[in-house]
């Protein structure tokens, strides 16, 4: 296959790709609790979008997040509002848990595989506490609008 057509298949991959999971929200369900901690979820698995995660944002509305993956430690540095983070483990359960961190801060779990960046107020609000277990749930975003919930960035 010649080098143009193997570029065209790679750019054609990509762009569904990124079409793919522009078009699906995760729901976030804290099983042990039987409450829910964010219904549109992004997932920031790629180097770019690990790197940037949630600056340049204004806020983070109720039910907003980023999942990060794979993450030890994150940063609130240049952030213009606090957070929630919420350190999983790769079974899904919870390993350390921050609320209200305020912009200017570094935390770290050197045991957790990845990191939830929530609003501010959500571990409180669901009562959700280290040792519980969360589960992620595809929600197609056409679905999550037509329910109210917020769209993602």
């Amino acid at each position: 296959m010649p080098i143009s057509c193997k570029f065209q298949a790679l750019m054609s991959y990509l762009v569904r790709r990124r079409e793919a999971t522009q078009s699906v929200c995760l729901q976030i369900t804290n099983l042990t609790r039987r409450s829910v901690l964010a219904t549109c979820l992004e997932v920031a698995d790629q180097g770019e979008t690990r790197m940037k995660g949630l600056l340049g944002r204004d806020h983070l509305s109720p039910g907003e997040g980023l999942w990060i993956l794979p993450c030890e430690a994150v940063h609130t540095f240049w952030m213009k509002f606090p957070i929630d983070l919420v350190y999983l483990n790769r079974r899904n359960q919870i390993r350390k848990l921050r609320s209200n961190v305020p912009p200017w801060r570094l935390s770290a779990c050197f045991s957790a595989h990845s990191v939830l960046e929530l609003a501010a107020g959500t571990i409180r609000g669901t009562q959700t506490q280290l040792g519980d277990t969360l589960e992620f749930m595809s929600v197609p975003l056409g679905v999550a609008r037509s329910e109210g919930l917020p769209p993602s960035n």
